[in-house]
């Protein structure tokens, strides 16, 4: 711990055992921490300091500068892992009937320029999922004591750039028909990709969604966007044989990892809510619900 940082109430401004553990306690509570400084992550956090190594003493290296994206979102990434305390519910979903009806929707519109992708289906998904469970769709108010519940769905959607990860937000998903949000999806991704980002396309996001399907991997551990509480991670599709009842039967299941605040939810909802949204996926009829 740098003890620079703390201001001494004892004489001539030593510092005493009581002003270490207000420091301590301030930055725990989120008043007293600040971003990572120079000489690496956790410097100036009373985290171990960060192992300065020479690399090139081993072999060849190559200085790369990070992107200006991951400068910008670095120090928030860290900021969202520290603070919030992370708890990653798994689950698959069969999404066997959804994945035949999206090509189907892909081949009738193709000539329009629409493409229909898996991504379009989740955004309508989660909706009704946060009707259902409305602690999803809130914020921590300032202060930690209470819960700021929104009327509006909101989703954000991680974008993979030249440049880094971005999440620009699709608002007002409740309202939208899935061809509409496929059309807007696939303009955004265009922007994003372009660099044509404004600062309002990054704005008013209620629940992000992180869709690694079309890279590949399977379940993994998304980090909250704060200040919202919950993001659902999504791997690539793979089927597998299922029990039905009678039979083992060919399903392609969906890999989902749905990340979430402890603070605001605990894993009985965390669990319902990643059920729900299984189940919602698993019978597209219920979209129309």
């Amino acid at each position: 711990m740098d003890l620079g940082r703390i201001t001494g109430s004892g004489p001539k401004n030593r510092v005493l055992k009581e002003d270490i553990q207000a420091f301590v306690k301030s930055a725990v509570s989120g008043g007293g921490a600040a971003a990572p400084a120079a000489g690496g992550p956790g410097v100036g956090m009373g985290l171990p300091a960060w192992p300065v190594v020479d690399f090139a003493k081993f072999g060849p290296v190559e200085t790369q500068a990070l992107s200006r994206i991951q400068k910008l979102s670095g120090p928030f990434l860290h900021r969202n892992w520290l603070h919030i305390p992370h708890i990653t519910q798994q689950d698959e979903a069969d999404i066997t009937e959804l994945e035949a009806f999206r090509k189907q929707l892909s081949d009738e519109h193709k000539a329009s320029g629409v493409r229909v992708t898996l991504l379009a289906f989740l955004l309508k998904a989660v909706v009704p999922a946060l009707k259902a469970y409305p602690a999803f769709n809130s914020s921590l108010a300032p202060g930690g004591d209470a819960v700021i519940l929104k009327k509006y769905y909101h989703v954000g959607v991680a974008v993979d750039t030249p440049g880094g990860l971005v999440v620009p937000v699709i608002r007002d998903v409740d309202k939208k028909g899935l061809l509409e949000i496929a059309k807007e999806l696939g303009e955004i991704s265009e922007r994003m990709r372009a660099g044509k980002i404004a600062p309002t396309d990054l704005q008013g996001g209620c629940f992000s969604i992180s869709s690694l399907g079309g890279i590949g991997g399977t379940f993994f551990t998304p980090i909250i966007n704060a200040p919202e509480v919950a993001i659902l991670g999504v791997g690539k599709a793979v089927m597998k044989p299922v029990w039905n009842g009678r039979e083992f039967a060919p399903r392609l299941m969906l890999p989902l990892s749905l990340s979430y605040d402890h603070r605001v939810i605990d894993g009985a909802l965390g669990a319902r809510f990643s059920s729900f949204l299984s189940t919602v996926l698993s019978d597209i009829r219920r979209l129309a619900l």
